[in-house]
């Protein structure tokens, strides 16, 4: 197995993979591209990518699962995105829509640090 760089849209599949199994028993790959927005062929060639890489596991033709190893990954990533949109519309007051974009840009580069100063802050106000 080769080490995955994970870019941010391989994030935005797994996050998409860990809210979809959070509310059906099955996700299944046309779930996946409809929430995301992107075709069947496009959702397919990154689940295999995260398949092979061991962040989930696919069926073929059926279901889609993540390993432990990605469901700990999708959480961090499903985590950060809360915690920016969080920041960015209660605390500063910008708008649920344009935070929920924002939040989904920032969540794939902002660093370890900076996430964990930020959940400090927030947590003392």
């Amino acid at each position: 197995m080769a080490e995955l760089n994970m870019t941010a849209s391989l994030e935005d599949y797994l996050e998409a993979v860990f809210v979809l199994s959070g509310s059906n028993s099955e996700v299944r790959l046309t779930d996946i591209a409809a929430m995301l927005g992107v075709s069947k062929p496009s959702a397919n060639r990154a689940v295999n990518t995260l398949t092979q890489n061991g962040f989930l596991k696919h069926e073929a033709y059926g279901a889609i699962t993540l390993t432990p190893e990605g469901e700990t990954y999708a959480e961090s990533v499903l985590h950060r995105h809360k915690l920016l949109k969080h920041f960015l519309n209660g605390t500063l007051g910008v708008n649920e829509k344009t935070a929920e974009e924002d939040a989904c840009k920032m969540e794939h580069v902002m660093s370890a640090e900076t996430i964990e100063k930020l959940y400090n802050y927030l947590e003392r106000q």
